[in-house]
């Protein structure tokens, strides 16, 4: 039997989802074992340009380091191009610019998270540093802000006083904005 590109991106596309099952599968039994909750209210802090954020592992695929992105002429500045991530072209936006700040320049701990295959959109984003998971139990909610994207799921305060934004990639990837990349 002859398998075509679209047999083997499907193969490969089921074989990430299976892995990322396991993952969690094994991350809920480790922390079973240790008496602890699941990873319920688990997120995932990240550092987008000078802005603190908190991301569902739900609706993360993987966290690479950074790749060469090929640019795509006509786009907006926020979309920064192409990147071939294990063999798939996968859009990379770069989120602080995408909220109005600076441009993230990548360095060295620059990752690119991309969407869970869930959420139906081939596309990463390019965090300046990945923090770590975080426990919204540990955390305070606190106040939105005017500025707020219509997408954030909240703000939070952690034990340092530290603001953290709460964003929902399944409102983003439905945002006319968004899926506008070009000019």
């Amino acid at each position: 039997m002859v398998r075509t590109d679209d047999d083997t991106q499907s193969h490969d596309g089921e074989r990430r989802s299976r892995l990322r099952q396991y993952q969690v599968q094994l991350l809920e039994r480790m922390q079973a074992a240790q008496g602890a909750a699941p990873a319920a209210g688990r997120e995932l802090g990240v550092l987008v340009g000078a802005r603190h954020c908190l991301l569902d592992l739900t609706q993360i695929g993987e966290i690479v380091p950074q790749q060469a992105i090929a640019p795509v002429p006509l786009t907006q500045p926020w979309y920064l191009g192409l990147a071939n991530l294990r063999g798939s072209l996968t859009g990379v936006v770069d989120l602080a610019r995408y909220l109005g700040d600076a441009p993230a320049l990548p360095g060295p701990e620059t990752r690119l998270l991309t969407f869970s295959a869930t959420l139906g959109l081939p596309c990463a984003l390019q965090a300046t540093r990945v923090l770590g998971l975080r426990r919204l139990d540990d955390m305070q909610p606190a106040a939105a802000t005017a500025d707020d994207p219509a997408w954030c799921a909240g703000r939070h305060a952690d034990a340092d006083g530290q603001a953290w934004l709460r964003l929902d990639l399944a409102l983003l990837v439905r945002e006319a904005r968004f899926l506008q990349i070009g000019v």
